[in-house]
Order: structure tokens, then C-alpha cells, then sequence
């Protein structure tokens, strides 16, 4: 059976993905600038991690064309009402280590919402003794709630979370976010369409208002000279005050003088950081010493076997399709 993979692929990863299905015939073309039409002739399925698949490209497919694969959980990268049209099925595929970064990033708000680094410290250390507080047994009504007192505790429910980035990471973390009650904006430079902000129930924003609105702000953009320090004393000087910075991307998208002096001078309450302008974070790095920052190194991209499991979950739904099998994440 013939596959087309639609995203320029050099021969090791069009080797990797071959090792999953040996039985397949998978034809890639090897660089932007190599045309897909010639490609499709007599293809069964086309399978797109990024690439837009249009009416033209199922077209020059032809009649044998069954199934359109998205390395995705985006259905906005195929042309639908073609698909439709052409009786051409259309399966979506989750990829795992964007959604162990959004878990991540999801775990750094929790982390500073409840200040759980923090009351464990406090708890380990036996700190409740510096309050005058003395153990009691506990009862259904008799309790020492909240011992430490641990101030700047809030809930994720109902606050605005501004996603700055809404590719396959940051639709995860929206996806996440709403399940805990929260409203989700976002920016990219390329809006949404209509239909796709009410299926993912977000709302879009130019940069400057998504700063001035969100509680929280979580980066979710590729590192370019355009990216470069995005976050400035500009971006931090919108910001609210009580608002709190997340970043599971790049470190140098922000521009780390600038939040050390955010966070020491009070312009915003605090930061979670997966990732940081150079890694390992140097030691007597200014971050290490401020007591409103939770830090981690560099750990949102999980186990490091995403990209097997999603390789190979891919590829099993396309031997499903050859095989006469049921295929998964059908839309």
C-alpha cells in the first residue's frame, strides 16, 4: 500500500518510520522544494505532520485515496469538506511529548498556585514551630488547617490563562486548562479560524492585551530571531501584577535580566521555568536566589520515547488501514 508522507523527510527518519511498517510503501519527498503532485499517484493514505492538506493534493491522490493520517490533534490542517466530499476518512494521532510538555506546564501552575515546593519545605523542616503551633490530633472538625500560613495560595479555577503560541503544545495545555475551570486566550501570528477557536473554546488576543488580561502567561512559541527576548521589560511592564509567567519552550524567548528584575521589584508575582537562556542553569544565576520562582530542569519532554510510541502509533493505524483493520482517532 502506498503512502505518501507529505512533509519533507530525509531518508533516516523515512527509514525510522519504515521500520514500524515494513510492509508499506512510503514515499516522502526529500526537500521543500521538491513538488508533491508528481508523489501522489495511486497513494492510499497521506500522512502530515504540518503540512496543509488540500483539495489539490487529495485530487492528484485519485480514487485510491482512503485516508488522510494527521501526526496531530489538529484537525485544521486538512482541507474537512473536501475530505468529506471525496469520501476520504480524516484520523488524528495525539503526539505524546507535546502532551508531556503541557503537562508540564500545567504541573508549573499548579506548583505556584499552591505553593507546593514551598509548604513542603516548610513541613519537612518542622516550621510550624516558629509559629508558636503545637501538633493536635486531628478530628473531623479539629483540625490545623493550613499551619504555615502560606500566603499568595489561589486557585486555577476562574482565573485567565494567556497562551503567547497555539501550536500542538499549547492546544494540549488549553485543553487542560478548561478542565480546571479556566479561561483560555491566546496569540499567534496567524489567528485561528472561527471554527477552530469555538471547538478549542479559546479566544484570541493581539499580544499586548493578552499580557494586560491573563492571570497567567504561558509561552508556547519556537525559539527565531523574531522570538528572541520576546518576553522584555516592555512585555513584563504589561503584565498584571498579581500574574504569573510560565515558560516550557525556549529560555531565550525571555529576556532573563528583565524577569530577575520583574520578580525582585514586584511587576509580576512569580515564574515557573522549565527551560532557561543557557542550560544547566548556571549556578549563581540570579533566579536561584528568589523565593517566588519554581524552577525545573528541563524535564517537560517526559520519558524521551514520545517520538517512538508516536511514530509507531501512527504507523499501526496506516497497517490497520491496509490490513482491513480498525483505525484510531477517527474525526
Amino acid at each position: 500500500m502506498k503512502v505518501v508522507v507529505l512533509d519533507p523527510t530525509g531518508s533516516d527518519e523515512l527509514a525510522f518510520l519504515q521500520e514500524f511498517a515494513p510492509t508499506l510503501d512510503l514515499v516522502a519527498p526529500a526537500s521543500a522544494e521538491e513538488p508533491l503532485i508528481p508523489l501522489l499517484s495511486g497513494a492510499a493514505a497521506l500522512l502530515s505532520k504540518g503540512c496543509m492538506v488540500s483539495d489539490d493534493l487529495m485530487a492528484a491522490a485519485g480514487d485510491s485515496l482512503k485516508l488522510i493520517q494527521l501526526r496531530s490533534s489538529r484537525r485544521d490542517r486538512v482541507d474537512l469538506p473536501a475530505a468529506r466530499s471525496r469520501g476520504v476518512r480524516v484520523a488524528l494521532m495525539p503526539q505524546v511529548g507535546c502532551i508531556a510538555v503541557a503537562e508540564q506546564a500545567m504541573s508549573l501552575m499548579l506548583g505556584v498556585s499552591k505553593k507546593i515546593v514551598q509548604g513542603h519545605q516548610a513541613t519537612v523542616a518542622g516550621a510550624y514551630r516558629e509559629r508558636g503551633v503545637e501538633p493536635i490530633r486531628t478530628e473531623e472538625r479539629r483540625h490545623k488547617f493550613q499551619w504555615m500560613q502560606l500566603p499568595d495560595i489561589f486557585e486555577l479555577n476562574g482565573t485567565t490563562l494567556g497562551l503567547v503560541g497555539f501550536g500542538e503544545i499549547a492546544t494540549e495545555v488549553a485543553r487542560r486548562a478548561r478542565a480546571f475551570g479556566m479561561e483560555v486566550l491566546y496569540w499567534k501570528r496567524q489567528r485561528l479560524p472561527a471554527e477552530i477557536e469555538a471547538e478549542e473554546d479559546v479566544s484570541y488576543r493581539d499580544l499586548p492585551a493578552l499580557l494586560a488580561e491573563s492571570d497567567i502567561v504561558s509561552l508556547h512559541v519556537p525559539l527565531t530571531p523574531e522570538t528572541e527576548c520576546l518576553i522584555d521589560a516592555e512585555a513584563f511592564a504589561r503584565m498584571k501584577n498579581e500574574a504569573y509567567l510560565i515558560n516550557t519552550c525556549r529560555g531565550g524567548v525571555v529576556d532573563e535580566e528583565a524577569l530577575v528584575n520583574a520578580l525582585k521589584t514586584g511587576k509580576i508575582k512569580g515564574a515557573g521555568l522549565d527551560v532557561f537562556f543557557y542550560e544547566p542553569i548556571p549556578h549563581d544565576h540570579p533566579l536561584l536566589s528568589l523565593d517566588n520562582v519554581l524552577l525545573a530542569p528541563h524535564m517537560g519532554g517526559g520519558s524521551g520515547g514520545a517520538r517512538m510510541k508516536q511514530a509507531r502509533d501512527v504507523m499501526m493505524n496506516l497497517v490497520a488501514l491496509s490490513e482491513g483493520g480498525p483505525l484510531k482517532h477517527l474525526i
